[in-house]
């Protein structure tokens, strides 16, 4: 009984110093100054040619008494629900929902009322570090003694994150078309569903998950008397239109760009930590509205008719990095994972490319040669791998370096793989900047490691770029309310490949669509060459479930992927839509420019050659190109094949690994 009371008498006496403590810290931030609510999520984009271009931002505020109460009293309900009664922090929910995370051993809920909400709003970022934590409940407390309920919540509403639109006056615009004083309670619990997980609960993106949600916020609607039990199923059964509009120019992948400026902007560490210290941010891009338009509508053109299908795209200016123009999906509407920054995929021959720099750096030439037919590699280690060509078509005979790169062929690359030594390939990537964990493996040269698009897309802009490495960026420079500049970027080159080796591969790398390479197969783009009206280097690639293609010139780079989240075969005629949407951002958006390719440098030399045969051509040749070699590499008709090199051993039986990557 005695160490009862005693307990008791030291519980009442914390109860008494928190109380005090409490009272202390909300005193002195009463004193402190009035923070400026409305900044939350405040930024202005603002594009290459100085136009603002908000796909959605908060610069709709509207008044709390001019939103429908159906949309207020829905998101307290489901939200906040003592948030008339609390000071900024629901003590027992917090108690409960520790309590039951103890239980689960998990984290399985969360206590944040809405005040709390809107104080982590005012941050660029969402660290979850104690640090944060400890700012988010101050800033808690600071709104809480300045401001009164009615004035949080309408702060609350107007910069909240309804599926990457943010505020409700935006939201309401977008995803019905009407104003929030308008929205029927129907619209109006779907909007308030949002938030807690914007891109699960929207109802472009999943409108089951959103109907589910819905009814939730009925049933606490119902269950704190703000509507009837009719009221309530009335809602659940009216169907609902939803328009997913964003802006005049209806592009629906304008987002995707604004979402990538966003996550390169939270990687800047000159900028504050909260729009309190920058009274929002004006963030100068290199978005280039003439090249995302053209992307969107060839991606809306191209996969009109594609329910699943997505893709990954990348338009950038190969001397310094500016991307102009981005897509990390077909319609953000639907989906606002971003492929384009946030998804590695296996990029199939692709790789090739950076495997033939290190060849021809390495002494090899347009000419050298290697047998292509089915071939089973065996290792020191009794392990065998058999690389596969694209439909098992194999010359049986030796082709040159240019047919291996017209018709992609896999059993050449693994072969000059092997030669060069598997660490040769991992080193030159890693020299064009791909930072994506490579293994020297046999089948790295086919593309069987995943690598983002944006990195590849940098990567083949050395080449475009004549042997200089730029960083992708997004952003200019950053500046906040006042026009301070919080941040310049700086524009880097590094020499890092050779000029003239460049400028070989370059032209064999338009070998893909050259008809002098019409042989015992055709080159992989051959039925893209009458479209095309300037020159581009150029290489595609394939798995089972993915297709790439990146393909350049000195103006422009242009990256595009294509394949399904789920990762199931790509089949029949969608497996060339990556190949349209790359042709046709690349001729319309250089149509009115004049064809810009390189100069040939001193050290290089051009020979009327027999490409398929790498001799030189004679008035009986069948093949006759103009083929570029390093000086005093060009053929002299001597016929050199470098298999007696490789230990191979070819076979008809199917071996135990099989790489069916173009």
């Amino acid at each position: 009984m005695r160490l009862i009371k005693k307990l008791l008498t030291c519980f009442c006496w914390f109860l008494f110093i928190g109380i005090i403590i409490y009272a202390g810290v909300y005193l002195y931030a009463r004193f402190t100054p009035k923070l400026a609510i409305n900044s939350a999520n405040k930024f202005t984009f603002i594009d290459i040619n100085g136009n603002t271009y908000n796909a959605d931002t908060t610069d709709k505020w509207i008044k709390l008494e001019d939103i429908s109460p159906y949309l207020i009293d829905a998101t307290v309900a489901i939200e906040d629900k003592k948030f008339f009664r609390h000071h900024g922090f629901d003590i027992p929910r917090i108690i409960k929902s520790l309590y039951i995370n103890f239980k689960s051993g998990g984290r399985l809920q969360g206590a944040s009322t809405i005040t709390q909400q809107y104080a982590k709003n005012l941050f660029l970022t969402f660290d979850k570090t104690w640090a944060r934590k400890i700012e988010e409940a101050w800033l808690t407390i600071r709104l809480e003694s300045h401001y009164n309920k009615e004035e949080l919540l309408e702060g609350y509403v107007n910069t909240i994150n309804y599926g990457g639109i943010f505020g409700i006056e935006n939201a309401s615009n977008y995803y019905f078309g009407k104003s929030a004083s308008d929205l029927t309670l129907a619209e109006a619990t779907i909007l308030a569903g949002i938030p807690k997980s914007p891109g699960y609960y929207s109802p472009l993106a999943n409108e089951e998950a959103a109907k589910k949600r819905q009814a939730i916020i009925l049933s606490a609607m119902v269950k704190n008397d703000y509507i009837t039990e009719e009221e309530k199923e009335e809602a659940v059964n009216t169907e609902l239109t939803y328009l997913g509009n964003k802006n005049t120019s209806n592009n629906e992948t304008l987002m995707y760009y604004q979402d990538a400026v966003l996550q390169e902007l939270y990687q800047i560490k000159t900028i504050p930590a909260t729009f309190l210290e920058t009274g929002g941010l004006k963030i100068y891009t290199y978005l280039d509205m003439n090249a995302q338009n053209i992307l969107n509508d060839s991606i809306r053109k191209n996969t009109a008719n594609e329910d699943e299908l997505q893709l990954a795209a990348v338009v950038m200016d190969p001397q310094n990095g500016h991307i102009l123009a981005l897509a990390g999906g077909k319609n953000y509407a639907k989906s606002q994972f971003n492929r384009a920054i946030s998804s590695k995929r296996q990029v199939g021959s692709t790789m090739k490319p950076f495997l033939y720099y290190s060849a021809l750096e390495n002494g090899f030439t347009p000419s050298t040669k290697f047998t292509s037919e089915k071939t089973i590699f065996t290792f020191s280690n009794n392990q065998t791998y058999t690389p596969h060509n694209y439909n098992n078509t194999y010359p049986d005979k030796d082709i040159t370096l240019a047919t291996a790169i017209a018709y992609s062929d896999n059993v050449y690359a693994v072969k000059t793989h092997i030669f060069l030594g598997e660490d040769t390939l991992v080193e030159t990537a890693k020299r064009l900047g791909i930072n994506a964990n490579l293994e020297a493996i046999p089948s790295l040269p086919l593309g069987t490691k995943e690598i983002n698009v944006i990195d590849m897309t940098g990567a083949y802009a050395t080449f475009a770029n004549e042997g200089y490495k730029v960083e992708p960026h997004l952003i200019s420079r950053v500046e906040d309310e006042n026009g301070n500049i919080l941040y310049q970027a700086e524009e880097k080159r590094e020499n890092v490949l050779n000029r003239g080796i460049v400028y070989v591969l370059n032209e064999l790398l338009t070998c893909t669509y050259s008809k002098e390479l019409i042989d015992y197969d055709y080159p992989t783009l051959i039925n893209y060459a009458s479209q095309m009206t300037k020159k581009y280097a150029v290489k595609t690639g394939s798995t089972d479930y993915d297709r790439l293609i990146f393909g350049y010139n000195k103006d422009l780079i242009v990256g595009v992927w294509t394949g399904y989240d789920d990762n199931r075969n790509i089949e029949g005629s969608k497996g060339v839509i990556s190949k349209r949407i790359w042709l046709e951002t690349m001729e319309n958006y250089l149509k009115d420019k004049e064809d810009n390719w390189y100069q040939m440098p001193n050290n290089v030399v051009g020979v009327l050659t027999d490409p398929t045969t790498g001799e030189l051509a004679t008035n009986d040749s069948k093949h006759k190109k103009i083929m570029y070699y390093i000086k005093g590499t060009e053929p002299k008709n001597e016929d050199f094949s470098l298999d007696d090199v490789i230990p191979t051993i070819k076979e008809d039986e199917e071996d135990t690994e099989n790489e069916n990557n173009e």
